[in-house]
């Protein structure tokens, strides 16, 4: 039987993959967890493997490796920096750099035969404030060299991400895992409180643990697959299969297991026609069924109800496994604190009280030293199954991993093996070890002594540095739980189900009155009244006091330059522009006020419409939506009307017309002009209002309500005459091109 394989973006059938025979004829031995084309992708022979602990190890092996690279290096990532610093030690002069991205450019300089194609994840703004600037919008410090092409992938559902961490030289080795060649992951196992190498951009961050795992042979060479088919599904483009004979294992790099047979599972998002490939998941379920004595997990999150179901099956057998699950104490972030923190929450509820055998326990490394806030940032994604199964891969236990985002587990199997088994135990000793600050045999003996795992770590529970439990999880309401969910979605979102979904809430809205709507606006206006009326703020946050600090800052002379600077961030974030140019009116009056805003608003769209000439047309029509991607004929056809029009009525976020204005070649002037008119109704309104607001907290004079009113009824109905005009023109281009496809 073949396999469905859609890599590629095509339906094809291949043929399985058998391990080397010698194998699978062991007397007596086990039959194998792992079924092609169901849990796994590709069952391979490495005669190598290394299960690495850790950034530091990690880092320091493929800086290793690449060196001896001699045609291949092929990089995917959910993230990419080459700001990162692969080891600590000293530089020669003429040696190789220990930045990433100066160190790729030297491998190229090195051998000429070598190149290197790196690919990482086409973010979205939200996660653009920890990541580096592409290179090519021209703002970024290094420039890669001519041989090393970096592209980012963008071929996936509205929400999904790349998150597969693998690379591969000459394919002939390969690490895969859960660390990123980027920034904020560098550590050693000793997770020292205050160790001064943990830097990025020269800011510390918390301790962070993370595994990888590095096999060479035919397990090398099948990744090498799965790197290609992915950089030709992203780009378009076929990397042919290194043909050279190479050997790049570091001399430094003990493997752990050696002629191990290694499982590739997958998680891939449907696309098109093609079905989801959701090997990761059952990978999952499969391992924790054939769990006998002790369930090890180390996770960065903990969200997938189905992966907790199977774990609560376990849980109820009188004679099932000991389950121990060890993640981060904290979140990062309230974002993250208010979505993931709140579905791992009521998941380990839910465990605690099906255990009714006690043997669930939930903890996390404890560091002595760091500061409040901070946490040791379990970031693996690791599951061992007795001594019998060790995964290591990219994949969280969370919904995302299991159907929405790209994944790549590495599964290694003992089948009966004591040498495999022994290596299996030995790694999950040595996990311990480091997060229990002792030595593995001394895990190994109190294990032995206890008779499980969690005995062997409650013997260190004195220890300043250990594994703490959760003692006190919170309680979170219903409703919460369901806004959460939102964050860890089970399936993709069709981006045309959303479109029905909200043309169908539109037409219902036009029967129905939007009474909870405006219940709901009431409610937080007077929340905001009560606020300042019987709170401190009352004293402080006065409207006479907001004056004040407006018209200070508007006497320094660096101030107007930093209102008009404010305008391109803002777009792109999407705050406010009004609230912006409000502060200008009060900071420096309605002319100057008036002035500065026009020209930072204009300033803010020459820059976005700059960054669209540079990005890559797929993304443009992805950032654009279906709404703006009918109106892309309009502004070719009619160009600074159709700009001025837009501005007035926008259909889109400010910037992301910008982008496209700049991805279809508009002329700058056109844009810069269009925005001027198209705004200058608005941003003329909002100077209007702020004076207005100005003289009636000043008593200053009176309000000129008329022209308020003025303002506001110009405002109101050029928005409707504009998005009658488009409607009109988007009707008539529709109706021409029917015409000429009649007449053809």
């Amino acid at each position: 039987m073949g396999s469905v394989l859609y890599l590629d973006g095509r339906l094809r059938r291949r043929a399985r993959v058998q391990p080397l025979r010698t194998e699978r004829k062991t007397q007596g031995a086990p039959k194998s967890l792992l079924r092609l084309g169901y849990n796994c992708w590709a069952i391979a022979r490495a005669q190598r493997a290394a299960f690495i602990v850790d950034a530091k190890d990690y880092f320091e092996a493929f800086y290793r490796a690449a060196l001896r690279a001699k045609r291949s290096i092929v990089i995917v990532g959910w993230d990419f920096n080459s700001q990162t610093r692969l080891h600590h030690d000293p530089v020669a002069k003429d040696g190789p750099p220990a930045l990433l991205g100066d160190f790729l450019n030297y491998l190229t300089r090195r051998r000429r035969g070598l190149r290197i194609h790196v690919l990482g994840w086409d973010y979205p703004v939200l996660f653009a404030h920890d990541r580096e600037l592409p290179p090519f919008y021209g703002l970024g410090g290094w420039t890669p060299a001519r041989r090393v092409h970096l592209r980012y992938d963008d071929t996936h559902p509205v929400g999904a991400s790349h998150h597969q961490k693998v690379v591969v030289i000459d394919d002939a080795i390969a690490f895969s895992g859960g660390i990123d060649l980027t920034v904020r992951r560098w550590d050693c196992c000793a997770h020292a409180a205050d160790d001064k190498r943990r830097l990025a951009y020269e800011k510390p961050y918390p301790p962070f643990h993370d595994t990888m795992m590095a096999v060479d042979g035919e397990a090398a060479r099948r990744l090498g697959e799965l790197a290609r088919a992915r950089w030709r599904l992203a780009t378009g483009h076929r990397l042919r299969s290194p043909e050279v004979e190479s050997d790049p294992w570091p001399h430094e790099l003990e493997p752990s297991a050696t002629d191990v047979d290694v499982g590739i599972a997958r998680t891939l998002p449907p696309r098109g026609e093609l079905p989801a490939v959701r090997e990761i998941e059952r990978l999952y379920l499969d391992m924790i069924a054939a769990a006998r004595s002790t369930i090890y997990i180390e996770n960065q999150y903990f969200t997938a109800p189905r992966i907790a179901q199977a774990l609560e099956r376990r849980l109820g057998e009188p004679d099932g496994p000991e389950i121990v699950l060890v993640l981060r104490l904290l979140s990062h972030g309230w974002l993250e604190e208010a979505t993931m923190h709140v579905l791992r929450t009521r998941l380990i509820q839910r465990l605690q009280t099906a255990d009714r055998h006690g043997r669930f326990r939930v903890y996390y490394p404890h560091v002595p030293g760091l500061p409040e806030g901070n946490c040791v940032d379990v970031h693996s994604k690791l599951l061992i199954i007795d001594d019998a199964l060790l995964r290591i891969g990219s994949s969280n236990l969370c919904n995302r991993s299991m159907a929405l985002d790209t994944e790549c587990d590495l599964v290694v199997e003992a089948r009966g093996q004591a040498r495999i088994a022994q290596a299996i135990g030995e790694f999950r000793d040595k996990l311990l070890a480091e997060h229990l600050d002792t030595q593995p045999e001394r895990v190994r003996e109190e294990i032995q002594r206890a008779g499980s795992v969690h005995g062997a770590i409650g013997a260190f529970r004195e220890q300043t540095r250990t594994l703490r439990q959760f003692d006190e999880l919170p309680e979170w309401s219903d409703t919460l739980l369901s806004v959460a969910s939102v964050a860890d979605p089970e399936e993709p979102i069709a981006l045309e189900t959303l479109l029905s979904e909200r043309q169908a809430e539109e037409s219902v809205a036009k029967d129905k009155p939007a009474w909870g709507k405006i219940a709901g606006l009431v409610a937080v206006v007077a929340a905001l009244m009560a606020l300042w009326r019987f709170t401190p703020l009352r004293e402080v946050a006065t409207a006479e006091a907001a004056i004040q600090w407006a018209k200070a800052f508007g006497e320094l002379w660096w101030a107007p330059l930093l209102l008009m600077a404010a305008y391109t961030p803002a777009c792109l974030v999407m705050f406010p522009r009004p609230l912006i140019t409000l502060a200008a009116v009060l900071a420096f009056g309605p002319l100057l006020g008036f002035t500065y805003s026009l020209l930072g608003i204009c300033a803010s769209a020459a820059v976005t419409w700059w960054m669209g000439r540079h990005m890559r047309r797929d993304t443009v029509r992805r950032l654009a939506g279906p709404k703006l991607d009918r109106m892309i004929d309009v502004l070719k056809k009619h160009g600074l009307v159709a700009m001025t029009l837009l501005r007035l009525v926008p259909i889109a976020p400010f910037a992301v017309e910008s982008i496209v204005a700049g991805a279809i070649g508009m002329k700058l002037w056109h844009v810069v002009l269009g925005t001027a008119i198209g705004l200058l109704p608005g941003t003329l309104t909002t100077t209007v209002f702020g004076d207005a607001i100005e003289t009636a907290v000043t008593g200053a004079g009176e309000v000129n309500w008329w022209l308020v009113g003025a303002a506001v009824t110009l405002l109101a109905g050029g928005a409707w005459a504009v998005k009658r005009w488009f409607t009109r023109m988007e009707r008539r281009m529709r109706a021409h091109a029917e015409t000429g496809r009649q007449s053809s």
